[in-house]
Protein backbone atom coordinates (compact mmCIF):
# COMPACT_ATOMS: atom_id res chain seq x y z
CA UNK A 1 0.00 0.00 0.00
CA UNK A 2 1.27 3.33 -1.09
CA UNK A 3 2.09 6.07 1.53
CA UNK A 4 1.51 9.67 1.68
CA UNK A 5 4.24 11.53 2.73
CA UNK A 6 3.94 15.24 3.94
CA UNK A 7 7.07 17.11 4.75
CA UNK A 8 6.30 19.55 7.52
CA UNK A 9 7.09 23.35 7.78
CA UNK A 10 7.14 24.69 11.27
CA UNK A 11 6.56 28.19 11.64
CA UNK A 12 8.49 30.17 14.11
CA UNK A 13 9.10 34.08 14.19
CA UNK A 14 7.94 33.84 10.24
CA UNK A 15 11.15 31.41 9.57
CA UNK A 16 11.13 27.59 8.72
CA UNK A 17 12.78 26.09 11.92
CA UNK A 18 12.61 22.33 13.60
CA UNK A 19 12.41 21.91 16.93
CA UNK A 20 13.60 19.06 19.38
CA UNK A 21 10.85 17.43 21.10
CA UNK A 22 8.65 20.26 21.33
CA UNK A 23 11.23 22.84 22.54
CA UNK A 24 10.69 26.84 21.55
CA UNK A 25 14.25 27.11 23.13
CA UNK A 26 16.15 24.31 20.79
CA UNK A 27 15.43 25.70 17.36
CA UNK A 28 17.20 25.44 14.06
CA UNK A 29 16.40 27.77 11.63
CA UNK A 30 16.42 26.63 7.64
CA UNK A 31 15.67 28.98 5.78
CA UNK A 32 13.75 32.60 5.98
CA UNK A 33 11.35 32.22 3.62
CA UNK A 34 8.67 29.34 4.29
CA UNK A 35 6.87 30.13 0.22
CA UNK A 36 10.52 29.00 -1.18
CA UNK A 37 10.50 25.67 0.97
CA UNK A 38 6.84 24.80 -0.13
CA UNK A 39 7.58 25.56 -3.59
CA UNK A 40 10.98 23.04 -3.51
CA UNK A 41 8.85 20.14 -1.86
CA UNK A 42 6.46 20.60 -4.91
CA UNK A 43 8.87 20.44 -6.89
CA UNK A 44 10.25 17.45 -5.89
CA UNK A 45 6.92 14.94 -6.16
CA UNK A 46 5.15 15.52 -3.08
CA UNK A 47 1.52 15.92 -3.08
CA UNK A 48 1.02 17.63 0.43
CA UNK A 49 2.49 19.91 2.92
CA UNK A 50 1.90 19.94 6.65
CA UNK A 51 1.87 23.42 8.19
CA UNK A 52 2.50 23.99 12.13
CA UNK A 53 2.49 27.58 13.15
CA UNK A 54 4.57 26.71 16.75
CA UNK A 55 4.36 30.30 18.22
CA UNK A 56 0.18 30.06 17.11
CA UNK A 57 0.47 26.50 19.46
CA UNK A 58 1.68 28.35 22.23
CA UNK A 59 -0.27 31.51 22.20
CA UNK A 60 -3.65 29.65 21.57
CA UNK A 61 -4.10 31.72 18.83
CA UNK A 62 -2.66 32.11 14.88
CA UNK A 63 0.99 34.16 14.90
CA UNK A 64 2.25 33.05 12.00
CA UNK A 65 -0.47 34.29 9.26
CA UNK A 66 1.23 36.05 6.94
CA UNK A 67 3.87 33.17 6.50
CA UNK A 68 1.47 30.71 5.81
CA UNK A 69 -0.56 33.11 3.20
CA UNK A 70 2.52 33.10 1.51
CA UNK A 71 2.85 28.91 1.20
CA UNK A 72 -0.73 28.66 0.01
CA UNK A 73 -0.21 31.21 -2.20
CA UNK A 74 3.40 29.26 -3.48
CA UNK A 75 2.15 26.71 -4.54
CA UNK A 76 -0.52 24.22 -6.10
CA UNK A 77 -0.75 21.28 -3.57
CA UNK A 78 -2.83 21.02 -0.56
CA UNK A 79 -1.49 22.36 2.89
CA UNK A 80 -3.01 20.80 6.28
CA UNK A 81 -2.02 23.32 8.88
CA UNK A 82 -2.23 23.08 12.24
CA UNK A 83 -1.11 25.31 15.91
CA UNK A 84 -2.97 27.68 17.84
CA UNK A 85 -6.68 26.55 15.95
CA UNK A 86 -8.98 26.65 18.21
CA UNK A 87 -12.58 28.11 17.24
CA UNK A 88 -15.14 27.74 14.47
CA UNK A 89 -14.41 31.08 13.21
CA UNK A 90 -10.51 30.28 12.56
CA UNK A 91 -11.15 27.13 10.71
CA UNK A 92 -14.08 28.38 9.05
CA UNK A 93 -11.21 31.52 7.67
CA UNK A 94 -8.43 29.16 6.97
CA UNK A 95 -10.54 26.86 4.90
CA UNK A 96 -11.50 30.20 3.24
CA UNK A 97 -8.36 31.48 2.63
CA UNK A 98 -7.32 27.95 0.73
CA UNK A 99 -5.88 25.61 3.66
CA UNK A 100 -6.65 22.34 2.53
CA UNK A 101 -6.99 20.44 5.68
CA UNK A 102 -7.12 21.96 9.40
CA UNK A 103 -5.26 19.98 12.52
CA UNK A 104 -6.84 20.29 16.09
CA UNK A 105 -4.28 19.48 18.73
CA UNK A 106 -5.11 21.16 22.36
CA UNK A 107 -8.63 21.73 21.04
CA UNK A 108 -9.37 18.32 21.06
CA UNK A 109 -8.59 17.41 24.69
CA UNK A 110 -10.28 20.61 26.08
CA UNK A 111 -13.23 20.93 23.83
CA UNK A 112 -14.21 18.03 22.30
CA UNK A 113 -17.82 18.98 21.07
CA UNK A 114 -16.09 22.04 18.72
CA UNK A 115 -13.74 19.31 16.86
CA UNK A 116 -17.38 17.64 16.28
CA UNK A 117 -18.92 20.40 15.54
CA UNK A 118 -16.23 21.47 12.36
CA UNK A 119 -15.77 17.52 11.38
CA UNK A 120 -19.39 17.84 10.78
CA UNK A 121 -19.66 21.43 9.17
CA UNK A 122 -16.27 20.80 7.29
CA UNK A 123 -16.31 17.29 6.49
CA UNK A 124 -13.08 15.87 5.33
CA UNK A 125 -10.90 18.49 6.07
CA UNK A 126 -10.78 18.26 9.91
CA UNK A 127 -7.60 16.02 11.62
CA UNK A 128 -7.14 15.60 15.09
CA UNK A 129 -3.41 15.88 16.39
CA UNK A 130 -2.65 13.43 19.24
CA UNK A 131 0.62 14.06 20.24
CA UNK A 132 2.12 11.97 22.94
CA UNK A 133 4.17 12.18 25.73
CA UNK A 134 5.10 8.62 27.86
CA UNK A 135 1.39 7.75 25.75
CA UNK A 136 -0.50 10.43 27.71
CA UNK A 137 -1.66 13.58 25.55
CA UNK A 138 0.19 17.01 25.84
CA UNK A 139 -1.56 20.50 24.81
CA UNK A 140 -0.83 24.00 24.47
CA UNK A 141 2.31 23.56 22.05
CA UNK A 142 3.20 20.48 24.08
CA UNK A 143 3.96 22.58 27.19
CA UNK A 144 0.94 20.63 29.38
CA UNK A 145 0.71 17.24 29.75
CA UNK A 146 -3.26 15.73 30.02
CA UNK A 147 -4.52 13.08 31.91
CA UNK A 148 -5.40 10.74 28.95
CA UNK A 149 -4.13 8.71 26.99
CA UNK A 150 -3.63 8.52 23.26
CA UNK A 151 -5.95 5.51 22.70
CA UNK A 152 -8.87 7.27 24.85
CA UNK A 153 -8.96 10.38 23.20
CA UNK A 154 -8.30 8.42 19.45
CA UNK A 155 -11.38 6.27 20.50
CA UNK A 156 -13.59 9.46 21.92
CA UNK A 157 -13.68 10.32 17.95
CA UNK A 158 -14.27 6.70 16.49
CA UNK A 159 -17.74 7.79 15.49
CA UNK A 160 -16.90 11.19 14.30
CA UNK A 161 -16.23 12.87 11.14
CA UNK A 162 -12.89 13.36 11.49
CA UNK A 163 -10.57 12.25 8.43
CA UNK A 164 -7.27 10.99 9.98
CA UNK A 165 -4.97 11.79 12.99
CA UNK A 166 -1.90 12.37 13.22
CA UNK A 167 0.05 10.71 16.01
CA UNK A 168 2.96 12.05 17.07
CA UNK A 169 5.44 10.61 19.50
CA UNK A 170 6.75 13.51 21.55
CA UNK A 171 10.14 12.22 22.97
CA UNK A 172 11.08 11.54 19.31
CA UNK A 173 10.11 14.66 17.41
CA UNK A 174 13.03 15.92 15.74
CA UNK A 175 15.43 13.58 17.14
CA UNK A 176 16.08 11.49 14.02
CA UNK A 177 15.48 8.54 16.86
CA UNK A 178 12.98 6.41 14.49
CA UNK A 179 9.40 6.39 14.37
CA UNK A 180 7.35 4.89 17.57
CA UNK A 181 6.31 2.28 15.00
CA UNK A 182 4.77 -0.08 17.35
CA UNK A 183 2.54 2.96 19.57
CA UNK A 184 1.53 4.10 16.01
CA UNK A 185 0.37 0.67 14.83
CA UNK A 186 -1.04 -0.09 18.38
CA UNK A 187 -3.51 3.37 17.49
CA UNK A 188 -4.24 2.28 13.83
CA UNK A 189 -5.23 -1.26 15.24
CA UNK A 190 -8.04 0.36 17.95
CA UNK A 191 -9.57 2.61 15.58
CA UNK A 192 -10.85 2.80 11.80
CA UNK A 193 -9.71 6.68 11.54
CA UNK A 194 -6.75 7.01 9.30
CA UNK A 195 -3.77 7.37 11.33
CA UNK A 196 -0.61 9.35 9.89
CA UNK A 197 2.71 8.91 11.93
CA UNK A 198 4.97 11.49 13.10
CA UNK A 199 7.93 12.22 14.63
CA UNK A 200 10.99 10.63 14.72
CA UNK A 201 11.41 9.60 10.70
CA UNK A 202 15.30 9.17 10.52
CA UNK A 203 15.78 7.64 7.37
CA UNK A 204 14.35 5.06 4.44
CA UNK A 205 14.10 2.30 6.67
CA UNK A 206 11.09 3.95 8.86
CA UNK A 207 9.35 4.70 5.36
CA UNK A 208 9.91 0.86 4.02
CA UNK A 209 8.89 -0.09 7.71
CA UNK A 210 5.66 2.16 7.89
CA UNK A 211 4.80 0.77 4.60
CA UNK A 212 5.13 -2.71 5.53
CA UNK A 213 2.66 -2.04 8.40
CA UNK A 214 0.12 -0.17 6.03
CA UNK A 215 -0.40 -3.74 4.75
CA UNK A 216 -1.37 -5.04 8.03
CA UNK A 217 -3.44 -2.12 9.07
CA UNK A 218 -4.98 -0.67 5.97
CA UNK A 219 -5.84 2.89 8.31
CA UNK A 220 -2.33 3.43 8.42
CA UNK A 221 -1.52 5.94 5.66
CA UNK A 222 0.83 7.79 5.58
CA UNK A 223 3.60 10.29 7.76
CA UNK A 224 4.94 13.45 8.24
CA UNK A 225 8.89 13.89 7.55
CA UNK A 226 10.72 16.82 8.75
CA UNK A 227 14.42 17.12 10.33
CA UNK A 228 15.53 14.20 7.88
CA UNK A 229 14.45 15.98 5.11
CA UNK A 230 16.27 19.37 6.59
CA UNK A 231 19.64 17.64 7.39
CA UNK A 232 19.97 15.67 4.40
CA UNK A 233 19.37 12.06 6.36
CA UNK A 234 16.86 11.37 3.83
CA UNK A 235 16.48 12.19 0.22
CA UNK A 236 12.85 13.45 -0.80
CA UNK A 237 13.13 11.39 -3.75
CA UNK A 238 13.92 8.35 -2.01
CA UNK A 239 11.39 8.93 0.80
CA UNK A 240 8.89 8.91 -2.24
CA UNK A 241 10.08 5.70 -4.04
CA UNK A 242 9.70 4.31 -1.00
CA UNK A 243 6.67 5.23 -0.31
CA UNK A 244 5.59 4.34 -3.34
CA UNK A 245 6.93 0.54 -4.48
Amino acid sequence: MALTLYPAIDLKDGRCVRLKRGVMEDATIYGDDPAVQARLFESVGFKALHVVDLDGAFAGRPINATAVRAIIAACHIPVQLGGGIRDMASISSWLELGVSRIILGSVAVKNPALVRQAAKTFPGQIIVGIDARDGMVATEGWSQTSTLTATEIAKHFEDSAITAIIYTDIARDGMLSGLNLEATEALAATVAINVIASGGVAGVKDIVRLREASSRHSNLVGAVVGRAFYDGSLAPKTALAAATC
